[in-house]
């Protein structure tokens, strides 16, 4: 009897202690907020908002989702994400505080599960001289100057890309979804950039970095909670053979370069060579391969999306399409059967690059991102804390009728003159000293694969949803399934 109430006592103090735990973390993790922050909830801890967040992104109610809350609370709140405090934030005063801000009030600072599927030695993450010495070293790659002569290695991408996975075919799927190789626009990207980045050329060690790569994306905005089968340990596991294989990869460029071979035939060769004053290796090997995890992200995103999401405008505008078309024909039938796409034609190419920024201002690849105050801050009358994050959206100043009339309107002559268009309010590539290193790899793997997409293809969309979601980057319903035709050639 004695054992049987010694048993029952020591069930109710941990059922007691079950319900106490919770609250104390919920009261300890409240009080944590200074007074003058903004408004809002910082809800349980590690979840927040978390989950609220990415289910709206998933049924594309995520600027909903953001509205609502600006109704309560106002334009700025805090929240908490991926187990963090945060400050949301929007419009064009906010991009411009984001973007040009100086790192001694703010610095970059991706969610945990972002920083730890990418690394810490990105240049999302890396402040001061550190994220001056890397972003040069890679601008001096990803330059106008330097990609010109590219173009002609990225045309032959594209072009063996469609001989393999178009012609022939009825019927491809835009984009997928799941994770599966073959006919897809987002496949196409990734090619370019293995190629043309990394030097990593057709065959399996190229299909395994892109299962690795397609995992990893999964899990980028996700609950960092690193247990067996969810997207977080999934992206973990993938991301760390994807570091492995890429160090084998340096490796072997070192020995290249030791050998004769040119500096400049992809980007890792490009870091490796890079030397200071006493011909000590300006990049390190991990920043190296952090930054190319990087670069293979940012380049796939932007351009596979805004591919896609063109496709699907050129089959439901007529107008916008036989405009394209005609530009892109005017250039096709000056050049001899075979020959290659030049810097020169990509110049030539203006009304189809205003078609894609006005796509871009409409379905931005991106849908926000992350600052950190590394001390406490005043923004828009409120105190952000030291240590709290940023978060900042950018479709809903792209969607802004006070600077975009009729925003839900597809009109591309909006870009006829960019210097128009106030500063820090479209920034699919950011803005300011922040703007993409790689703004120009992204417009020339776009104008290239639209070029022989339009004049080598027709298709007609077999989906009527026009609907898409975030998952973390927008995807048509279904993939964008396409029945395709062949295009006589000038």
């Amino acid at each position: 009897m004695d054992l049987f109430l010694s048993d029952t006592t020591m069930n109710t103090i941990i059922a007691i202690l079950l319900f106490l735990i919770p609250v104390f973390l919920v009261l300890t993790w409240r009080k944590r907020s200074p007074e003058r922050v903004p408004p809002g909830s910082l809800g349980l801890p590690l979840i927040g908002q978390s989950l609220g967040l990415l289910r709206a992104m998933r049924t594309n109610t995520a600027e909903e989702w953001l509205q609502k809350r600006i109704r309560k609370y106002g334009p700025i709140s805090k929240m908490s994400l991926f187990g963090k405090p945060a400050v949301f934030i929007y419009g064009q005063a906010a991009n411009k505080f984001v973007f040009a801000t100086d790192s001694s009030s703010i610095v970059n600072q991706q969610v945990k599960s972002i920083s730890a599927i990418l690394g810490d030695r990105c240049i999302l993450e890396l402040v001061g001289e550190d994220h001056k010495r890397v972003r040069d070293a890679l601008v001096s790659f990803l330059k106008p100057e330097s990609l010109k002569q590219y173009v002609g290695k990225m045309d032959e991408e594209v072009r063996n890309h469609l001989e393999m996975h178009w012609h022939g075919k009825e019927q491809v799927t835009v984009c997928y979804k799941t994770l599966k190789l073959g006919v897809t626009t987002d496949e196409d990207t990734f090619n370019i950039i293995c190629s043309l980045l990394f030097g990593v050329e057709r065959g399996l060690r190229r299909e395994k970095l892109a299962d690795d790569f397609r995992y990893m994306i999964e899990g980028m905005w996700s609950i960092p909670v690193n247990l067996p089968f969810t997207r977080y340990n999934r992206s973990l596991r993938s991301s760390a053979r994807a570091q492995k294989l890429l160090k084998h990869l340096i490796d072997e460029k070192r020995v290249d370069l030791e050998n004769g071979a040119s500096s400049r035939q992809d980007l890792i060769t490009c870091l490796l060579s890079i030397r200071d004053e006493k011909n000590k290796q300006v990049i390190s090997e991990r920043e190296i391969i952090h930054n190319v995890l990087l670069i293979m992200v940012a380049g796939y995103d932007t351009s596979s999306v805004l591919l896609t999401f063109l496709m699907r405008l050129f089959a439901n505008n007529p107008a916008i399409y036989a405009a394209v078309l005609q530009e892109q024909e005017e250039i096709a039938k000056n050049k001899p059967d075979g020959e290659h796409l030049t810097w020169e034609d990509l110049v030539k190419m203006k009304y189809t690059w205003k078609v894609a920024m006005e796509t871009l201002r409409l379905f931005p690849p991106v849908f926000g991102g992350f600052r950190k105050a590394v001390k406490d801050i005043e923004y828009g009358g409120y105190l952000i804390p030291k240590d709290w994050l940023i978060f900042w959206v950018t479709g809903m100043t792209q969607m802004d009728d006070t600077i975009f009339p009729e925003p839900s309107k597809f009109d591309p002559s909006r870009f006829e003159n960019p210097a128009s268009i106030p500063p820090y309010c479209f920034v699919p590539f950011g803005g300011g000293p922040r703007i993409c290193p790689g703004y120009e790899f992204a417009r020339i793997e776009t104008l290239v694969s639209i070029h022989y997409l339009i004049t080598r293809f027709t298709w007609k969309l077999l989906c009527s949803d026009n609907s898409f979601s975030r998952d973390p980057m927008p995807v048509p319903a279904k993939g964008l399934p396409v029945q395709i035709s062949p295009r006589k050639l000038l």
